[in-house]
Parts: structure tokens; C-alpha cells; sequence
């Protein structure tokens, strides 16, 4: 089994600042960091981290050398990226000192997948193969049906969430991972549990992961079986990560076979690290330093007790 993720490549511009910028306001960042993001590659970078063999196809621009290179550096197969016109894809990260933060997006050379790239990639994998997506390419829908087409296992990561994400063939997908935000607007209501059932009903071949923030997570596997998942208590002092260091490891424990509540508990402790830390590729800790973390160790010992 192979993991391919087309995922986007971003610059992140990290502002430290000591509250969100308000409309008409001029204010000081107390510091500036140029660092490397985007959903996609913090993915790749958390998966080959979860000790996931991991390739990453999307197309770059000029400026975005040092993204492939920290994706080579962390371990990640980057023979599938693909040169693209102008600027590659940034964003610019507001960071208070709650660790809270405000993402404004530039898609750049993300916005420029097309179908014969996309096929060329696809047919370098087969049925069993995994595909892992977010919502900053363009296609993405097409990405899906291409690769359920060829009997590939499909994640998809609905953020950051578009009105284009209904259009998308959602119930060819194997997992759909959404926040409480995004949850509330594809089912139209917002308590977590009908969220929940809202999706199930809607597409019951498709396995659903809601997380809640520092409420933990919830999830809901094909039989409409509900999963609840704790979250740790940390300082936190970037989140910028967080989300994409919990679907990546959720993602490595479920293919390795562990059942939800221990794919829960293995992505929880490692977002609950990732956070702790600033940036987001830097942040995602790495497998060993995971499960062997006491908090991972209480909370499977919680877990055994429970059983």
C-alpha cells in the first residue's frame, strides 16, 4: 500500500502578533518567520513523520525550491512535483500569543492542476493505493472520481471549506475529515452528533472523523458506529498544524489496523505535541516520539480500563 498525496505547497509568512488585525488598524508584528506550509505538504510531512511511505504530487513555482527540499528533508518521495508559472502558493499567518491563528490564502501554482497531470500521477497507482486530499487544489472533484475509478481508497480533508465541496462526488470517498465549522455547513445544523448522522445518512459508504478542537473528536465508521476521541491538555503555542499532524496520524493508525478509539488516541497525543510547538511542517513530532509520550501511554491505559 502507497500513499499519494496531491497536496498543496505553501510559504507561509508567519506574523507574531498580540491580537488579530481589525479592520483600518495598523499594528506592529513583534516577529516574522518564512516558513513552509500549505495543507498538503504539512500532511505529507505528518504522515511520513507517522512512518507512512508518502508521495506528494502538486505543481510549484520558481520560489518554492526550499518547499520540495524540506519535503526530501522529512522523508517524502517528491518525483511527482511538477513545475508551474508564477508565484507559488502562499499564506499569510497571523499567530497571537494564545497560539490562535488567521490564515489568509494565495493559491498560486496550487490552482494550477490540470487533467492530463492529474492522469499522468493517478496511473502510477493502483486499487488498495491510498489517495489523501485537501480542498486548496483546484479539481479535486475530478481527483476523486479518477482515483475511486481505479479502485484507490480516497481521504478527503474538507478545508478550507468552499460551497464547491457539495458538488464533489463525496460518497466515492473511503474518509471525510471535517471540523466542527465545516461539519455544521455541509450537513446544515450544528450539534455535533446530528452532524454526524446529517453526513452518515447522506453518504453511508463513507467513513466520517468530526473533530472538535479541545473537545476532542468524534467518529463514525460505515455500521453508523460512533467513536468519541479525547484531546490532550497542552499549552498551546501554534495551531496551525494541529489538524493536519491529527488527520495524517488518525490516517497511519486506521490503515495499520488499529481500531478507531486507538487511531484517536495516537492522533490526539500527536497534534497535542504539534501545537507546543511553532510553524507547522517543524511541529509534527515524529512516530516514536508519539507513542512513547506519557500522554499516549495514559490514554491507552485509559482506554484498556475502560474495555
Amino acid at each position: 500500500m502507497r500513499v499519494l498525496n496531491f497536496g498543496s505547497m505553501n510559504i507561509d509568512c508567519v506574523y507574531q502578533m498580540d491580537h488579530f488585525i481589525q479592520p483600518g488598524e495598523t499594528y506592529a508584528s513583534t516577529s516574522l518567520n518564512r516558513l513552509c506550509g500549505g495543507k498538503g505538504l504539512n500532511q505529507s510531512i505528518a504522515l511520513a513523520q507517522a512512518g507512512m511511505p508518502v508521495f506528494h504530487a502538486c505543481k510549484v513555482g520558481a520560489d518554492g525550491d526550499f518547499l520540495v527540499e524540506k519535503l526530501k528533508e522529512k522523508g517524502v518521495d517528491t518525483r511527482y512535483i511538477a513545475p508551474g508559472e508564477g508565484s507559488s502558493g502562499h499564506a499569510i499567518i497571523q499567530v497571537t500569543p494564545d497560539g490562535q491563528n488567521a490564515i489568509i490564502l494565495f493559491g498560486g501554482t496550487n490552482q494550477q492542476m490540470d487533467r492530463a497531470y492529474i492522469d499522468q500521477v493517478l496511473a502510477e497507482f493502483s486499487t488498495g493505493d491510498v489517495l489523501v486530499l485537501q480542498n486548496e487544489l483546484n479539481l479535486t472533484g475530478y481527483m476523486i472520481e479518477k482515483a475511486s475509478a481505479r479502485g484507490m481508497l480516497v481521504a478527503f480533508n474538507a478545508a478550507p471549506f468552499t460551497d464547491s465541496v457539495e458538488s464533489y462526488p463525496l460518497e466515492k470517498l473511503t474518509w471525510l475529515v471535517v471540523n466542527e465549522v465545516e461539519g455544521a455547513q455541509l450537513a446544515q445544523c450544528d450539534k455535533p452528533e446530528e452532524i454526524l448522522e446529517r453526513l452518515h445518512h447522506r453518504y453511508p459508504q463513507v467513513n466520517l472523523l468530526l473533530t472538535l478542537g479541545k473537545q476532542g473528536c468524534l467518529y463514525c465508521d460505515r455500521s453508523g458506529e460512533i467513536t468519541k476521541g479525547r484531546s490532550i491538555s497542552v499549552k498551546a503555542v501554534d495551531t496551525t498544524a494541529a489538524g493536519d499532524t491529527h488527520f495524517s496520524y488518525f490516517l497511519r493508525a486506521i490503515l495499520d489496523g488499529s481500531s478507531p478509539q486507538e487511531a484517536l488516541n495516537l492522533a490526539a497525543v500527536a497534534s497535542g505535541i504539534a501545537v507546543t510547538r511553532p510553524g507547522a511542517a517543524d511541529s509534527v513530532p515524529a512516530y516514536s516520539e508519539v507513542v512513547q509520550s506519557p500522554y499516549f501511554l495514559q490514554l491507552q491505559e485509559d482506554h484498556t480500563h475502560a474495555d
